[in-house]
């Protein structure tokens, strides 16, 4: 073996992994990344007079919303299949995803709920999947938000007391119509109650009141601090408690911290609406990963580069093939979609493809039914589309689908399902044959199919390069393996590029990003037909994709890494609320509607797509992105932009996004590109500063600090991200991390079988050169791991007494 940490023994690898770990400092980020799939729901209820409902569904982690799925009309059955990761802290509580129903006219009216903790989804590692029966919304339960206390024990064995302070509160619910609460703190302790003062119109409130009660003397009994929404006409509405346990405290003398509000469940009821609210179809996955330095994972990525380079050579078993053949179908994509990421980034996703493409065709497999099966070289190639291609793909089907949501055109060519309607104008009515209807129908989808037919076939040279010259490695592969059938080869491309891009894209534009909605029952069954529709144009279409001129083989960047094709992060209109400042942004925001361009440089504006640009803010003096309360502008789409000006000052821009995801996705995409920013702010003010005081939390100190923590951590995956090559190889070496017996065996199964009777089997029999280094890289990592795990939790405090 060579010198490389590879090929040493494992206690040398370990020094080799402590010396890098100590030598740099290991800058890991420890995240939960949530994967969350919202399939369907059944049974709803009737909502609206029509006996149906419209309903969607709003994902909140721990109470803050961060996804809205698109409404499906007219259904107490339907289907969404939207997809999302979560990247956030390790701290998070629960997800909760709330079905409302949409009303035009009045507010939405909420159907149920489901709630999962963060334990229940940590006891299933491969993810929580299933029915699950919506609950009744308990307002007793809707609490969110944590208070500041600091509890004390005085006095000596002759007088003790018990003494709260209570300091602040923050991120509390919203009760009242303007945005916000009165709260209030009541105190019981040993049959006593005490209340603080009301502080009015805040949900980031600070009191500094210190309540005293005498020690009892029953070690039982328990402090009860719960706030409270003070209303004058009606009943006090219920914000949330902290139960502890006096038991533990007198040996700590004094503990403060900031402690999470709880739902009151002293109260047991009979939930009657379990059950018969309906029930959704989730899958939901926590990943806790602790990312490495990079050059931790360089020998893994060496490792897998080397192995692509050599590519597959006869009577050996390739690393590849050993992935492919022990990765069940469950992860399958996910490992795929590593691969093709890491690859990405080293500039060898084409040789990778290619080395896929040859290890399938080397199996037994017929001309006509290439590359259908969900193996590992489908679903990378499938990943590697969606990766590279997304903007090619919105440029080609964009306008046809567009055209296709507004017209609304009625298209059915199916006899049985042909519906019959009057037609002309008043007083000439007559009834539509169905031969007519179906006639009609033919030249709806006619003018739909030669649209996207000359759009597919003149977007050739459009076509991302390195899409280009992935397809011609194929179309070349699979030319070599059945001469006799030239067919073959165009089958190939057609089912990738076909069968699992353009199609499932026509069929359903919302899960591709084409549009913002899912279609309705009409536009749906349009769209599906379309999507069947024979395309015989496609062969010369698939002639010129792949064809070889020297300025194309120029253009491919031949092992340079790549990126995906847009260094634009993402852009869009914002409408720009006034306040006092001195910025770049407030003083060119007189149109007060601005386009803004966000890229790896600059957040800039400028009044129109494509217009001159009016000004910048350079990323390096971003502080912070984050949400704002409803209350300050009467929005709950609006974010703000701690920036520091060009005078040295810190300056704020209130931006409105025009729904809830587009301001997430806003906030997703300026945390991303601002995540090395060392001047990041750790807390902020939700609220804004108007007349003389913070409206969030009254503080009159206009500089002072904020009442909340920032939220850096709280990212969406989106198609257009960067590549994040130390992230990859960690999934890569998570998946393979318990997979090494499991590799052993599948290697020797594979051999030749003169082979595999050349030697023993088991831990001391020999194996290939790459599946030894292989065992050796995720020895190394797992040393790594070790070296960075935290310390021993430290001795109970007043957290742990929280009950």
């Amino acid at each position: 073996m060579g010198a490389g940490p590879g090929g040493r023994g494992f206690e040398a690898r370990l020094r080799w992994a402590r010396l890098n770990l100590t030598a740099r400092p290991p800058a890991m980020a420890r995240r939960s990344a949530l994967s969350i799939r919202i399939v369907e729901g059944k049974n709803l209820p009737a909502k609206d007079i029509t006996g149906s409902s419209d309903p969607y569904c709003i994902v909140k982690i721990d109470d803050e919303a961060i996804i809205r799925t698109a409404t499906v009309w007219k259904t107490l059955s339907p289907f969404w299949g939207e997809e999302y990761e979560v990247h956030l802290q390790p701290t998070f509580h629960s997800i909760s995803i709330y079905v409302m129903d949409e009303d035009a006219l009045s507010r939405d009216d909420v159907i149920g709920k489901v709630c999962i903790t963060r334990d229940t989804l940590a006891e299933h590692p491969k993810g929580y999947s299933g029915w699950v029966s919506l609950s009744e919304v308990d307002p007793d339960e809707e609490v969110q938000g944590e208070i500041h206390l600091r509890v004390e024990v005085l006095g000596s064995q002759g007088g003790r007391q018990l003494r709260c302070t209570v300091l602040e509160a923050r991120d509390l619910a919203r009760k009242d119509r303007n945005g916000a609460s009165d709260p209030f703190v009541r105190l019981r302790y040993n049959g006593k109650v005490q209340e603080s003062t009301v502080v009015k119109k805040s949900c980031y409130p600070r009191w500094n009141e210190t309540f005293e009660f005498e020690l009892a003397e029953l070690a039982e009994e328990k402090l009860c601090v719960e706030v409270w929404d003070w209303d004058l006409v009606s009943r006090n509405d219920f914000l949330g408690k902290v139960v502890f346990s006096v038991q533990g405290l007198e040996a700590a003398g004094q503990e403060e911290g900031w402690f999470r509000l709880r739902p009151d469940k002293s109260k047991t009821r009979e939930d009657e609406h379990r059950g018969s609210l309906g029930s959704l179809q989730l899958q939901v996955r926590l990943r806790d990963e602790t990312v490495l330095p990079s050059h931790c994972y360089q020998p893994l990525v060496q490792l897998l580069c080397q192995e692509v380079k050599a590519g597959h050579q006869d009577g050996q078993v390739h690393l590849v093939t050993l992935f492919d053949e022990t990765t069940t179908a469950e992860c399958r994509q996910e490992v795929a979609i590593n691969l093709v990421k890491l690859f990405l980034g080293q500039g060898l996703v084409k040789e990778f493809l290619d080395l896929l493409f040859e290890l399938e065709l080397a199996k037994p497999c017929e001309p006509n039914t290439l590359f259908r099966s969900n193996s590992l070289a489908s679903k990378s190639m499938e990943s590697f589309l969606k990766v590279t291609g997304m903007s090619y793909l919105h440029a080609v089907l964009g306008p046809t689908i567009t055209r296709v949501f507004e017209e609304k055109k009625y298209v059915e060519l199916d006899p049985g399902k042909v519906e019959i309607k009057d037609v002309g104008c008043s007083g000439l009515h007559r009834v539509q044959t169905e031969g007519e209807v179906i006639e009609q129908s033919c030249q709806h989808l006619q003018s739909y199919l030669g649209e996207l037919l000359d759009a597919i076939v003149k977007s050739a040279p459009a076509c991302p390069p390195i899409i280009r010259a992935a397809f011609r490695k194929l179309f070349w592969r699979v030319g070599e393996r059945f001469p006799q059938h030239q067919h073959a080869k165009f089958v190939a491309v057609t089912s990738f590029l076909c069968l699992r891009f353009f199609s499932p894209a026509i069929m359903t534009p919302k899960l591709f990003h084409l549009r913002e909605t899912h279609a309705d029952a009409r536009t749906g069954r349009t769209l599906l037909l379309l999507a069947k529709q024979g395309i015989a144009q496609m062969k010369d279409f698939i002639g010129r994709l792949v064809g070889t001129e020297e300025e194309e083989e120029k253009e491919e960047g031949e092992g340079q890494p790549l990126c995906p094709p847009t260094m634009v992060m993402k852009e869009g209109p914002l409408f720009v609320h006034k306040t006092r400042g001195k910025g770049p942004l407030l003083a060119a925001a007189i149109a007060k509607k601005l386009h803004f361009c966000l890229t790896r440089e600059a957040l800039s504006f400028s009044k129109s797509p494509g217009a001159e640009r009016s000004g910048a803010i350079a990323l390096a003096d971003i502080l912070a992105a984050e949400k704002v309360e409803e209350k300050s502008f009467g929005s709950s789409h609006v974010m703000q932009v701690v920036y520091m000006g060009a005078d040295g000052q810190q300056e704020t821009a209130y931006l409105q996004c025009k729904c809830v995801n587009d301001l997430n996705q806003w906030l997703s995409a300026l945390r991303k590109v601002c995540v090395n920013n060392p001047r990041m702010l750790h807390a902020y003010h939700p609220g804004i500063f108007r007349g003389d005081k913070w409206s969030c939390c009254h503080q009159r100190e206009r500089t002072g600090l904020g009442c909340d923590r920032t939220r850096h951590g709280v990212t969406l995956q989106y198609w257009s991200d960067p590549l994040d090559p130390a992230a990859e190889a960690q999934r890569l070496f998570h998946h393979l991390q318990g997979l090494r017996e499991t590799l052993r065996e599948k290697y020797w199964e594979l051999l030749e079988p003169e082979d595999a009777q050349n030697g023993p089997r088991g831990e001391c029999a020999p194996l290939s050169e790459g599946l030894s280094r292989l065992f050796g890289v995720l020895g190394d990592l797992e040393g790594c791991h070790r070296l960075v795990q935290p310390p021993t939790p430290p001795t109970p405090t007043l957290l742990q007494l929280q009950t």
